[in-house]
C-alpha cells in the first residue's frame, strides 16, 4: 500500500505506558468519535506496549493479556472498525519489547499473520533487545514483506529511536513513517530537542514515507508514563505547531477522556491540521536562522500555497524576550518587483493579516512559534 498523508491517531504509551486494558481501549474510542477527533482527520487508536501474555502459546502465537483484554484484539477491532477507526498495535523488532514481552525476530511470519487475522491496521515496530550484530534494516524488511504476504493493508510504522540511521534504508525497506528522535517526555526541553536535532532532516520525508518525531503529549499536563513535570499551554501550542507543519504523524498521547477543552480545540484545529495532511506532502526548508534557536522554514502546499514557520526556542529568561524574524518572499520563489503581492493568514487563529509585496517581518517571543498560509495574488 502507498500511504499518501501523514498517519493521525492516538497511543496509548505516553500517558498509560503498561496500564492498559479493553475499557480504557472502548471509551478512548468513543471519545475520538463524539468530540469530534475522528471528523478532524484523528483515525488511529494504538496500543502500544505491554498488551501480551509473557509467553506466545502452543503454535507459537502471540496472546493477548486474558486480564487486560478479556475478549481478545479481534474483539477490538470490530468494535473500531464499526465506529469507522483503525486499529494499530505494538511489536518489536528484536526479541522481547521494551519492557520484555515477546517481539517479532524470528517470528515476524506468524506474527504479521496473527495481526492481520486480528484485522488491525497499523503497527508499530519497535527495537528493544534488538541483536547488536544483526541489520535493522533486513530486520525490519523482513517484517515489512511478511505483512505485505498476509494480503491486508497495513501500516508499518518503525521506531527505532533514531538509532541505526533509519532515514537511510526505512523508504526502501517498505516502512510507511521512521522514528528519527529518542523518545519524546512532557518537558518543553525534550519536544525542543526533538526539533532541533530534525531541523534539516526532512528532505526525504514524503509521500509513500513520513519521518516521525513522535507522539504529541499536548494536554498532558504532566501527567503519565513519559510525565515530565508538563508544559504551559503556549508550550503545548509551539509543539502542535511545529509537528503539524513538519508534516510527522500526528498520533495524541494524552488521555482524551479528561483532556481540557483548550486542547480538544486545538487539536482539531482546521487551519493546522491542513498543514500537516496536504496532498503534496512536500518536506520543509529553512531560509533563515537567528541564533542558536530561532528558525523561519517554508513549506510549499498544494494550490501554489506556501506555508511559512517562525519558531523562537530561545529561554524566556534571555535578556532578548523576542527576535524579528524577516521574511524575503525571494527565498521561496517569488521574485521581488514581478507584480505579485502575498496574502497573509494567521493559521492558528483565521485572521487575515493582509497582502505585502517583498517581504514580511514579525516579532516572535521567546518559547514561542506563528504558523501562517500564504496566496499569491496579483497587485
Amino acid at each position: 500500500m502507498l500511504l499518501r498523508k501523514p498517519p493521525m491517531g492516538w497511543n496509548t504509551w505516553n500517558t498509560f505506558g503498561e496500564n492498559i486494558n479493553e475499557d480504557l481501549i472502548l471509551e478512548t474510542a468513543g471519545k475520538l468519535v463524539t468530540d469530534g477527533y475522528k471528523k478532524a482527520g484523528y483515525e488511529y487508536i494504538i496500543i502500544d506496549d505491554c498488551w501480551s501474555e509473557h509467553e506466545r502459546d502452543k503454535n507459537g502465537r502471540l496472546v493477548p493479556d486474558k486480564k487486560k483484554f478479556p475478549h481478545g484484539m479481534k474483539y477490538i477491532a470490530d468494535y473500531l472498525h464499526n465506529l469507522g477507526l483503525k486499529f494499530g498495535m505494538y511489536s518489536d523488532a528484536g526479541f522481547y519489547t521494551c519492557a520484555g514481552y515477546p517481539a517479532s525476530y524470528g517470528h515476524e511470519i506468524t506474527d504479521a499473520q496473527t495481526f492481520a487475522d486480528w484485522g488491525i491496521d497499523y503497527l508499530k515496530y519497535d527495537f528493544g533487545f534488538f541483536p547488536t550484530s544483526a541489520d535493522p534494516a533486513t530486520a525490519y524488511l523482513t517484517m515489512a514483506q511478511a505483512l505485505k504476504m498476509t494480503g491486508r493493508d497495513i501500516v508499518f510504522a518503525a521506531c527505532t529511536a533514531g538509532q541505526r540511521n533509519p532515514e537511510l534504508w526505512a523508504r526502501s525497506r517498505g516502512c510507511h513513517t521512521y522514528r528519527s528522535t529518542n523518545d519524546i517526555s512532557d518537558s518543553k526541553e525534550s519536544f525542543t530537542n526533538i526539533f532541533q536535532s530534525q531541523a534539516d532532516k526532512f528532505e526525504n520525508s514524503t509521500i509513500g514515507c513520513f519521518n516521525d518525531m513522535d507522539m504529541l503529549t499536548v494536554g498532558m499536563n504532566g501527567i503519565g508514563n513519559v510525565a515530565a513535570g508538563g508544559m504551559s499551554y503556549k508550550d503545548y501550542e509551539t509543539h502542535f505547531l511545529i509537528w503539524a507543519f513538519f508534516g510527522t504523524p500526528l498520533i495524541i498521547g494524552g488521555d482524551l477522556r479528561k483532556i481540557e477543552e483548550k486542547y480538544k480545540i486545538l487539536l482539531q484545529n482546521k487551519g493546522i491540521i491542513a498543514i500537516n495532511q496536504d496532498s503534496e506532502c512536500r518536506p520543509p526548508f529553512r531560509i533563515e536562522r537567528f541564533y542558536e534557536k530561532a528558525h523561519v522554514f517554508v513549506r510549499l502546499l498544494e494550490n501554489g500555497d506556501v506555508a511559512v514557520l517562525a519558531a523562537n526556542l530561545h529561554p524566556k529568561t534571555e535578556t532578548q524576550k523576542s527576535l524579528p524574524l524577516k521574511i524575503s518572499f525571494d527565498d521561496f520563489g517569488i521574485r521581488t518587483g514581478s507584480g505579485i503581492g502575498i496574502e497573509f493568514t494567521n493559521v492558528l487563529t483565521g485572521e487575515n493579516l493582509g497582502v505585502f509585496e517583498a517581504g514580511y517581518g514579525i516579532r516572535v517571543d521567546n518559547e514561542s512559534a506563528g504558523l501562517v498560509r500564504v496566496k499569491t495574488v496579483k497587485l
